[in-house]
């Protein structure tokens, strides 16, 4: 994340995205189904990236929708990862979770005073309000091979116009091809 300020500890935090994404664009049906991600899935448990990504991660700050959706599964995938929920419903912590109700950009600042270097933005929601205020650094595409025609866009009217630099693609066997940007004029 790009700070004017000269606190040298907000200099150094990331906020990163890693998702996967259909060919048109959404992250998941318009009932927040994922069920299409699970055509794809690896045989030989390929996790696409995600544990060497994560391993970088200090905090998670993941949209409501999303949380609901993770506790759902059968394996909670963050283990003891600080995770910052933003929501304006009481969180019922089950992970050590802490529920947040105000400004993404206040959050990130606070986040990076108290020496978070990386911050995983997940959620759709959460993300396009990542990528709106200009705190996204980096995120990584897995381009999934289904169109679903509707559902819950990752980018929206709501993300205005930026610029992203490429640096780096792989494809998988079965179809996924990943990409990895980062937003132009980071040093």
């Amino acid at each position: 994340m790009q700070q004017s300020s000269a606190n040298p500890q907000l200099l150094r935090l990331r906020v990163s995205v890693f998702l996967a994404v259909s060919l048109d664009g959404f992250i998941a049906r318009a009932d927040g189904g994922i069920d299409w991600l699970m055509r794809y899935e690896d045989p030989g448990n390929e996790d696409y990236g995600f544990k060497d990504f994560f391993d970088t991660v200090d905090a998670i700050v993941m949209g409501r929708n999303t949380y609901d959706l993770a506790l759902s599964f059968d394996t909670w995938l963050y283990g003891d990862t600080r995770m910052i929920v933003l929501t304006h419903r009481p969180v019922t912590s089950k992970h050590n979770e802490t529920a947040y109700a105000g400004s993404l950009t206040d959050l990130v600042e606070t986040l990076g005073r108290e020496g978070v270097r990386r911050i995983y933005l997940d959620g759709g929601q959460t993300v396009r309000q990542g990528l709106a205020a200009g705190l996204v650094d980096d995120m990584t595409l897995t381009l999934i091979p289904t169109l679903l025609g509707q559902g819950i866009p990752l980018f929206g009217a709501d993300v205005p116009e930026s610029r992203w630099t490429l640096v780096g693609t792989k494809s998988y066997a079965n179809g996924l091809v990943q990409v990895r940007y980062e937003r132009a004029g980071l040093a």
